[in-house]
């Protein structure tokens, strides 16, 4: 069982119950020869048994709370649950205080019966796309398992659980790549809601002008449920349907987005391509100079770097210790950033969001490959400047949706038994809905062909 309209009509007619879907998912993260023990930091299996059972007794007396009411989903670390302390990956706050409540995209998954089986690993405190945690130990991009790869972080443990059906997919967080990183390296989907629509609160922060809450699952159909539940709308409704011919798809020109991309993403991005012209889409070339400014705009070190440190200067000055180095590092450098240089960066995101609004305005979705490489090995990333130069290098694309405040979403589009690989698809801020039915006519054309 695929997707969670399936599990949702098996269980409307009785063909499957909750107490077994949730007993299918937990019997995969126990797994010794799975991913399970790296991809969650923590399982609640005996809470998640009686919520399934809990399920199962309500849709027998007619009360379910909804027809998803029974699935089982993966919430990431970052997030608050009633009762659990939120460590988000790290090791200096595995001794945190539980929360008092849910955060609220977590307590609207639970109000409609979702079942939340456990945390998902992540890099510690976010703070980087390629998903390597020392703490918890690294879960392994399910392509080519023998070498180990990476998963693509920061919601590395939310896109194995996705890819491997330990759930039927999760929430992640998204400030420069996070949902849709993981998600290509892993072959899931990964979206990123413009970012005012889920509310952030109850989420231990990275970045909170860019900080975006999304879900990773194996279909745009499971994201755009999973992403009208979070972002709090009464009745969730199927995504009208549409076409791909007529879709106009906005390439940009330039080396910004296409530079040291590798022969397997180059070709698989390029088939993508011809296949959604074959189908009748429109892909016109077309320029963003304003991208060229971007690395110029964030060289003092961005909103990542100088909001995280805000947050965590006491606790490093009391526990830097016991923090990966790395991530420490990058934290750091925002106790660099000064006043004046938070506001000029402020106006320039602005200025910045107004002139490439003006740009993609004629397009239903700016198109790019998500990341310009496969996976590589985590082994080869030990070195403290692979390790830097491939974070950078995956994130690339992706922070762009983020610093111009709108809504991407990524879609695998590698060949089976090849590395994976993402496409990616960027709408205009607060126009969700409308890119995640053109995702799911992308979807759609490329699987017919």
């Amino acid at each position: 069982m695929q997707h969670i309209a399936d599990a949702a009509a098996a269980l409307a007619t009785g063909r499957i119950s909750a107490a077994s879907l949730v007993d299918a998912a937990l019997d995969r993260i126990a797994d010794p020869a799975g991913e399970g023990a790296r991809a969650f930091t923590a399982v609640h299996a005996e809470a998640a048994r009686a919520q399934a059972r809990a399920m199962d007794a309500l849709r027998h007396a007619g009360r379910a709370p909804s027809p998803w009411a029974g699935i089982p989903v993966t919430v990431k670390d970052l997030f608050d649950e009633h009762g659990h302390p939120t460590p988000a990956g790290s090791a200096v706050l595995r001794d945190a205080a539980p929360a008092a409540a849910d955060a609220p995209a977590v307590a609207r998954l639970r109000r409609l019966g979702f079942v939340v089986l456990g945390r998902t690993n992540m890099t510690e405190f976010a703070f980087s796309g390629l998903g390597i945690n020392p703490h918890h130990g690294t879960p392994r991009s399910p392509w080519d398992r023998a070498t180990g790869r990476i998963p693509g972080g920061s919601s590395s443990g939310a896109a194995v659980a996705a890819a491997d059906h330990m759930g039927f997919g999760g929430l992640g967080t998204d400030t420069g790549g996070s949902c849709r990183v993981p998600a290509a390296l892993c072959g899931v989907v990964g979206f990123k809601p413009t970012a005012r629509r889920v509310p952030i609160a109850g989420v231990l922060p990275l970045a909170p002008s860019l900080d975006s809450v999304g879900p990773l699952a194996r279909s745009v159909a499971c994201c755009a449920l999973l992403d009208a539940v979070i972002s709090g709308e009464e009745e969730p409704q199927p995504l009208p349907p549409r076409g791909v011919a007529g879709l106009r798809l906005g390439l940009p020109r330039g080396t910004f987005l296409t530079e040291d991309m590798d022969d397997t993403v180059a070709n698989a991005f390029q088939r993508a391509l011809a296949r959604l012209s074959a189908a009748g889409a429109r892909i016109e070339l077309f320029d963003i100079p304003e991208l060229a400014e971007l690395p110029a705009v964030n060289a003092t070190g961005g909103f990542a770097a100088s909001e995280a440190w805000a947050w965590h200067r006491h606790l490093t000055a009391e526990r830097g210790a016991g923090y990966d180095p790395r991530i420490l590092a990058r934290i750091r450098r925002g106790e660099r950033m000064s006043a004046a240089d938070y506001i000029d960066l402020v106006g320039h995101r602005a200025r910045l969001v107004a002139a490439v609004a003006r740009r993609t305005a004629a397009f239903d979705a700016v198109v790019a490959p998500t990341c310009p490489i496969v996976p590589p090995a985590i082994a080869a990333l030990e070195p403290e400047e692979a390790y830097n130069r491939v974070n950078l290098l995956l994130l690339r694309n992706t922070a762009v949706g983020n610093f111009l405040d709108r809504c991407s979403i990524s879609l695998p589009i590698g060949v089976p038994g090849e590395a994976p690989v993402g496409l990616m698809l960027t709408g205009e801020a607060m126009a969700d809905r409308a890119l995640l039915a053109t995702a799911q006519a992308v979807e759609a054309a490329l699987a017919a062909q």
